[in-house]
């Protein structure tokens, strides 16, 4: 008989499976929205821990406001996210907040007045610089960089999925 990783020849899950549903759906639970999903962190200062809970130790402290994070797993109140250089941890959801924001993420990228590639550049932005994302299309999303607004090609930001569309 064929064996899959969800059960054992005779029908039975495997050792230790119902355990590992329980905290995947503990996991997923909390909130009620989506994950994987985009926030933003809060503060300039924000722990992020191995665990989710303050029995866990502090691994670093994110010290950039507004910096775009994805929700990757929930548990209660702790939120586990990833940011757009693949560093994972948990923090507690008080310090996420739901407005979008985009990061550039490789190299330096042209803002332009209207998303099409021949478009009039309204500045030069820096990889690593945030804004806040305004609007989506395909192969294009409308930020706002300090005072500008304009238009970067997706795949020069993180903070958005490929094919999310945001009005």
């Amino acid at each position: 008989a064929k064996q899959t990783a969800s059960s054992t020849s005779d029908g039975a899950p495997p050792p230790g499976a119902a355990d590992l549903a329980t905290r995947e759906a503990l996991i997923h639970r909390g909130s009620g929205l989506p994950v994987p999903r985009f926030a933003s962190l809060r503060s300039n200062d924000v722990n992020v821990r191995s665990g989710p809970g303050t029995r866990y130790p502090v691994e670093w402290v994110f010290q950039r406001k507004n910096m775009p994070v994805e929700v990757i797993a929930e548990f209660d109140t702790w939120r586990k996210i990833r940011d757009w250089q693949g560093t994972t941890g948990w923090v507690h959801q008080s310090m996420l907040v739901g407005k979008r924001t985009v990061i550039v993420a490789g190299r330096q990228v042209s803002l332009l007045r209207t998303p099409e590639t021949d478009s009039q550049t309204m500045a030069r932005v820096d990889p690593s610089v945030q804004g806040e994302l305004l609007s989506c299309k395909p192969g294009w999303c409308r930020v706002r960089i300090d005072d500008y607004k304009g238009w970067l090609p997706r795949a020069a930001i993180w903070g958005v999925s490929p094919d999310e569309k945001i009005e």
